[in-house]
């Protein structure tokens, strides 16, 4: 039992930055990884950043190629948060952001969903 609540979203300016935080409760072992993933309109979901939680290789993070070098992910101290931070934001980052934990991560693909978020709107305007 894990449960994901994400905040953060909103409308910004090309350019510009944004954090999103996933508060997670319930942890359990069965989770070997988190990440986040987005869903513009018409769209299929696209993962764009994990981390490795589980025994091995825990705080590994992979990101897609669509945001590599842009967005950061990242976790508090007490892993009780998990955050990504935007930065260049560009009009196609336009989607809902969802927050996950997984069974199972090989790189940026989750496998084994154990949890969703409801997710958090991210707009950028041109």
């Amino acid at each position: 039992q894990v449960q994901l609540v994400e905040s953060g979203g909103g409308s910004v300016q090309a350019g510009g930055s944004l954090r999103l935080s996933c508060a997670a409760s319930g942890y359990t072992n069965s989770i070997s990884c988190m990440g986040w993933s987005r869903q513009a309109p018409g769209k299929e979901r696209e993962v764009v950043a994990t981390i490795y939680t589980g025994p091995t290789a825990t705080g590994r993070t992979y990101y897609a190629d669509s945001v590599k070098g842009r967005f950061t992910l990242y976790r508090d101290s007490a892993n009780k948060t998990l955050y990504l931070h935007m930065n260049s934001l560009k009009s196609e980052d336009t989607a809902m952001y969802y927050c996950a934990a997984a069974q199972y991560c090989s790189g940026i693909v989750m496998a084994n969903y154990e949890s969703w978020g409801q997710g958090t709107q991210v707009t950028v305007s041109s």
